[in-house]
């Protein structure tokens, strides 16, 4: 299943259709329930991420819309994303185990964490669900809201859920939505290649 919007990426070289055509949306369906068979899948790719030495030093919150989980993760989001994120199916919280319960650190928990977001994304893009990973939200909020000790650090809040209508969007949104996509070159991202 894929999302109705073909927003696929203008690649330089071949890549997964799944890479390439998975983008992240501001524009969810209000309406539509989270699809949970598709949700599954996408905790269940996270749950797969591969991680040092099979730590998995990461931690999901599961808010569906309408619930109380969802109001709290909605109060913790900053600026533009209060606007647009309350629409979707569900917000993911993804936390890092930056260390175990007797202190031991987890130095890769952060890039651990990163894995487990992405595999969730790509998993849910496959499903026919939209996402979109925020860095906009308050830490110390995420932390009151949901008791969540110290070793735990929110690494971002994933919006997943049904596509909206993008054209129904107001206007600076819908701009957004429709500007071509860009990534800055190899080249420019390689700071040795030889």
């Amino acid at each position: 299943m894929s999302l109705v919007l073909d927003r696929t990426a203008p690649t330089d070289a071949p890549i997964l259709d799944v890479l390439a055509e998975r983008w992240s949306t501001r524009v969810f369906d209000p309406e539509t329930p989270i699809d949970e068979a598709a949700l599954r899948s996408a905790l269940e790719a996270a749950r797969w991420a591969p991680s040092g030495m099979n730590h998995q030093p990461w931690r999901l919150i599961v808010a569906r819309r309408g619930g109380d989980a969802h109001a709290r993760v909605v109060s913790a989001l900053m600026g533009f994303n209060q606007a647009w994120a309350p629409a979707a199916g569900a917000l993911i919280v993804v936390l890092a185990e930056t260390e175990t319960a007797e202190g031991e650190a987890r130095p890769w928990a952060l890039y651990d964490a990163g894995q487990a977001a992405a595999h969730f994304t790509v998993q849910a893009h496959t499903e026919g669900l939209a996402t979109h990973q925020m860095g906009g939200f308050e830490v110390d909020a995420l932390r009151a809201a949901f008791d969540i000790e110290p070793r735990f650090v929110p690494v971002t809040v994933i919006a997943v859920g049904a596509l909206g209508d993008v054209d129904a969007a107001e206007e600076g949104l819908r701009q957004r939505e429709l500007a071509p996509r860009e990534r800055r070159t190899i080249a420019e991202s390689l700071l040795v290649d030889a």
